[in-house]
Parts: C-alpha cells; structure tokens; sequence
C-alpha cells in the first residue's frame, strides 16, 4: 500500500497547542550563546547575518568522523561538528551527555567515534534517566560504572541538580559538557530536563555547554497542550513550557539560556542541524530511530506520546507492557463503548478503534484489559494533546471505575490542577483547551524567538 504524507495509516504526527504559563519574561536570546551551522552557517544567537560558513554537513573531517550524507537526509548537529574539525572543543576536556540514541547515521555511537579521535580530549560520559545503555525502566538509571568499549568512566545524572551536579561535573575534571539526545517533543519527557539541569550545573561549575541537535521526531509546526504553571514543577516540567513544545533540544537550550537561567546563563553553543524543517516527522529525515527509552519504541510512539500519557496520572493502563506502549490504553472492565464514544467527538486525524491487551508489567499486568487502541490516518490534522483529553473526558463517562492516582500525578503531567477540576465537573475538549489559550498564546510568542529552522 502507499501511503501519502497526510494519509498514514498508524501513529506519527504533528504537535499542536498548549496552556496557561506564568511570565516568561521579554528578555531576547541569551547574548552568552552561539549556534552553529544555522542553515550552514556560524552566527551568534539571536542574530540574522551568518558570520561565516562551517564546512559542508555530514561530510567526514577526518578517519572515524561521520558518514556521507545522503541526498535528502537530515544532518545532525553531530555530523556539523565533525564536519568542522570538532573546532568548538578544541583544547577542552570534554564529557558527554547521552544514551543510546547519541548514533551517527551509520548506527556508530558518537562516544566511541568521539575517543577515536585525537582531535577530541573525551575523558567522561554522563547517563540520564534510563541510563547511558538504556536498560532501566522508567524513573530508574543504571549508576556509575566504566564503559567496557572505551574505559571512559560513566557517571550518573539522574536525580541529580543543581550545585550536585556541579560538583559531578567537578569531579570528572571536564571543560565542556556536550549534550546529545534524541527527544520526542513532550515536556513530561525527562531529557530535556536533564538537559536543564546540565545548564544550570554547568553554569555554577564554571563550564562550557555544547548541545548537538536532533529532529524533533513529531514536527515542530506549533505548540500544544497547558503551559506548566510554577507550583507544579518537578522532573517531568522544570519551567513554563507547552505541554508538546514544537521545539529542538537545540531551541530549547537556547530558550532556557535566556528566559530561565537568569543573571547566570551557561556558556552555550548549540550545533544546528541540516535540511530539517519545521513540518518535518521523523520518518522523513533519513536517520536512524534508535528507542530514546524502553517505551518509546518508534516514532509512531511518540506521536501518541504528548497526549496519551496523561493516563499515568489514572488508573488505567497506559500501554506499557505491550508491544505498543501509549499507543493502547484501558482496563479491565473497559468495553466498546470508549471507542464508540471517543469517535464521536470527531477528533481531526485520528480513530479510535476497540482494543483488548494483557500487560506484562506495570498497571493491570497479567490482565485482560479492554480499551483503545489509537490509529492516526492524518498526522497533519492530529493533535495529540486533544486526543489525550478527549479520551479522559470520554473514559470518565462511559466507565464507572475511573480515577485519577492518589497523588494526582495528573496534576504533575498536565502542569497545573485545571485539566483534573476541569474534567471532574463534566467539561469537554474544546472547553478544557479554551482554559490553555491565553497561556499558550503567550508561549508561542517567546517560543518564537529562539527557533533555528524554517
């Protein structure tokens, strides 16, 4: 079967809008930062000439640096940095913040192809959540242990911030801490948390930040979902953003630098990809997908992700333990009706369609579980946020044993009480969404000073 770039059938698709964020400030792009290779060229943040040209994208610098680009493919900010020689570390002691995920787009991990090479000082890896092998599940890490393929001791963020960190930095004698991890666009995703927290560290520590962007795997077309309102801080939303942001790690860095770092914003150069656009899904960036943790297997996962992972904050099952995680949701004692009823509220790009799962881990795990399995024929037209809420408000009226966890982990996801009260006293989408529309409007206008591609 083919299909057409708006007709898909499955999950991937684009992010929408989001919610009611405190002040952002009118503070510009932080005049401490730098990007390189905005659509080829060096210029400081926040400026419109290009001040120079970095080498050509994708091509290889030198024996171990990255492969050809293809014609068409995205090049990452990896691949601009190898292309111009590793300039921006040269002469520092580096470390490096990743996962698996960190790969060229010939599947080699940046580490070993960064300690291959004698132009780059790699002396440490840090790993987030998850771990830098990947191997823990969600809110877990792996520790620190030393990489059996380079020696490089492995150091662990997770948990840690602030002057901690600092002192992780510190300790493990780098210059400059080089961040590269694929996100997936949703501000519940920890990464660009850790990515945070790596700022503010390295900012108290005296070091250097170098961000190596990557696609946003669901598009960056706009914003969606409730802006986090300050109370609700926490791992999982640190700052004001949208719920699904539109933005690269990249972009986010450099809205971080200069809306919430304040009088102390860390020395940034972010590393711009090339050839990606804003209406850009994943699957047309000719990369690699490699799973940024264990239950986000592909893009179509993420797709889902901004909206469907509300239903941690419930008792129903979010999908993991199945072979498709947030892509399937329910409980036992769910039956058609969710469905039929999720359908019609006529959602743009998206059915719903009845579904039955037994989970191996987590919520119901053993059961046989009833509910709805999301399939998304319009990435375009979707958004997912709207989704996640649609199928709260519907869930909550057809099946009598909904509830929201005890410790109204909602709260945390949706980034203020409103989503929760808003639902418990019988609103609908467009009504829960309208109560966003300020926060968002403000959002969009500061997000928009800090974005690199067209």
């Amino acid at each position: 079967m083919t299909l057409s770039r708006r007709g898909v059938l499955g999950l991937a698709g684009a992010v929408g809008s989001a919610g009611a964020m405190g002040a952002l400030g009118a503070a510009g792009p932080a005049g401490t930062a730098e990007t390189v290779g905005t659509v080829g060229t060096v210029g400081t943040v926040g400026t419109a000439a290009a001040k120079g040209t970095v080498g050509t994208p994708g091509t290889a610098g030198a024996a171990g640096a990255a492969a050809p680009r293809a014609a068409g493919r995205v090049g990452t900010g990896f691949e601009r940095l190898a292309a111009d020689g590793y300039a921006v570390l040269s002469g520092q002691r580096v470390g490096v913040v990743t996962n698996p995920t960190g790969i060229t787009p010939d599947a080699r991990h940046l580490v070993d192809v960064l300690h291959a090479d004698e132009r780059v000082d790699l002396v440490a890896v840090f790993g987030p959540e998850h771990g830098f092998r990947g191997t823990a599940q969600a809110g877990d890490s792996e520790g620190a242990s030393r990489d059996p393929a380079t020696g490089l001791p492995v150091y662990d963020t997770y948990g840690k911030s602030g002057q901690r960190l600092a002192d992780v930095f510190t300790a493990a004698g780098i210059d400059t801490v080089v961040f590269d991890i694929q996100d997936v666009g949703a501000r519940f995703y920890t990464y660009i948390w850790t990515l945070y927290d790596c700022m503010r560290a390295a900012a108290l520590a005296g070091k250097a930040l170098v961000v190596l962007d990557r696609p946003n795997p669901v598009g960056g077309r706009r914003a969606t979902g409730p802006v986090l309102e300050r109370p609700y801080a926490g791992f999982v939303g640190r700052e004001p953003i949208a719920l699904a942001h539109g933005m690269t790690a990249a972009e986010l860095a450099r809205l971080f630098n200069g809306e919430f770092l304040g009088a102390a914003p860390v020395r940034l150069t972010t590393v711009a990809m090339s050839g990606w656009r804003r209406g850009s899904f994943f699957g047309e960036t000719g990369l690699p997908w490699v799973p940024p943790s264990p239950n986000m297997p592909t893009p179509d996962t993420a797709l889902a992700y901004a909206g469907t992972c509300l239903f941690e904050g419930t008792n129903l099952s979010e999908g993991r333990g199945t072979t498709t995680p947030f892509e399937v949701l329910g409980a036992e004692g769910i039956d058609r009706r969710w469905a039929e009823a999720a359908n019609a509220l006529g959602l743009p790009g998206v059915w719903f369609r009845e579904a039955y799962f037994t989970p191996t881990f987590s919520k119901h795990m053993g059961k046989v579980c009833g509910g709805v399995r999301l399939i998304v024929h319009d990435r375009e037209a979707f958004d997912p946020v709207r989704a996640g809420i649609g199928l709260l408000v519907t869930a909550r009226r057809v099946w009598s044993g909904f509830g929201w966890r005890p410790d109204h982990w909602i709260d945390r996801l949706a980034g203020s009480d409103r989503v929760r009260k808003l639902i418990d006293a019988g609103a609908g989408v467009e009504e829960v969404a309208g109560d966003w529309a300020a926060g968002l409007a403000r959002f969009q206008a500061v997000r928009a000073r800090y974005l690199l591609y067209p």
